[in-house]
């Protein structure tokens, strides 16, 4: 096997999400040099490869942003400092080395940091399939959306009662033909808010319904059939989008010897976790009484950039001040 290529950089970022990214510019506002490795093959993370058209409201000071312009932003953000994006590939083995950390990504590569931070969001995610319908997947049965306008003009149901779900329904009801959302039980798991807002649009809401049959022909889908109590019945449907959630582990870095939550890596105030020089931030980090939130994944972005700044030099201060003081 031919040796790897190895770059050596103060900092590795694991994951490319909005976590990731504002940690590579603060990183570079702290004056460390970085690589970010993120198995998608562009930037981004879960919002991307998710929900790049929709509409988000919990980043502090925009009322709402679409998740795309969000990640461009970010992307805008970090490229002052130009970090190494390594896209496409894994972050699989940890070794420790003179000075730092050792990471394999992928099969040829490795990076050498001083300090290693994880914001791999949920980790590696798998949607969980329709009951009935799979076979029609990529063929009008879709997970996710990542261009919303080729949607327009058709009929759309989608099946799921949590906040995709309803995020979903938002974001297709001022362009699609019809929106019909179907969930299999009575009550949502979605936001309260998320369901008033998709209430007032009329949208219809079909509970206590499964997805008994879709149907289709060489062109895609046509319509589907629901199962409601004892009765069937029968919608137009050109996308069914299955957002029933999804199955998530966080996969080779399960190995890496850290102390481990439910898909989650447990750190403390410092967002430092039991190994030393790797630490974690955004969903993926776990500590008593967290909030998952993309604001809170800048907040704890800059804490362990922060703290890893003074790890690597004992000399730093620990708040270099406000990035406003530096003009």
């Amino acid at each position: 096997m031919a040796e790897r290529v190895t770059t050596e950089v103060d900092l590795l970022v694991v994951g490319a999400g909005p976590t990731g990214l504002f940690a590579a510019y603060y990183a570079g506002f702290r004056g460390l040099s970085v690589a970010l490795v993120d198995s998608l093959p562009e930037p981004g993370g879960q919002v991307t490869a998710m929900y790049p058209e929709k509409m988000i409201f919990d980043v502090a000071g925009f009322p709402e942003i679409r998740g795309r312009a969000l990640v461009e932003a970010l992307v805008e953000q970090a490229a002052q400092y130009d970090p190494l994006y390594l896209l496409g590939r894994n972050a699989t083995d940890l070794t420790d080395v003179d000075g730092g950390l050792r990471v394999a990504v992928g099969e040829e590569e490795s990076v050498q940091a001083g300090a290693v931070l994880v914001t791999a969001g949920i980790g590696e995610f798998s949607p969980r399939p329709l009951p009935a319908g799979q076979d029609w997947l990529g063929r009008g049965v879709v997970h996710f959306i990542p261009h919303l306008q080729e949607h327009a003009g058709r009929d759309v149901v989608v099946v799921g009662g949590g906040d995709s779900a309803f995020d979903w329904a938002l974001a297709l009801h001022p362009i699609a033909r019809s929106v019909t959302l179907v969930h299999r039980r009575e009550r949502f798991r979605a936001q309260a808010g998320m369901i008033r807002k998709v209430e007032a649009l009329d949208v219809p809401l079909v509970t206590g319904a499964q997805i008994a049959e879709v149907r289709g022909d060489e062109s895609g889908v046509y319509e589907v059939e629901l199962a409601v109590g004892d009765q069937r019945k029968v919608l137009p449907a050109q996308t069914v989008v299955a957002a029933l959630g999804f199955t998530a582990d966080l996969g080779p870095i399960e190995a890496w010897g850290l102390k481990l939550g439910k898909r989650s890596i447990v750190v403390d105030s410092t967002m430092r976790t039991n190994r030393d020089r790797v630490y974690a931030a955004g969903d993926v980090a776990s500590y008593e009484g967290k909030v998952k939130l993309i604001a809170t994944g800048f907040g704890e972005a800059a804490t362990a950039v922060n703290n890893i700044a003074v790890a690597l030099n004992p000399d730093a201060h620990l708040f270099p001040g406000h990035s406003s003081d530096m003009s």
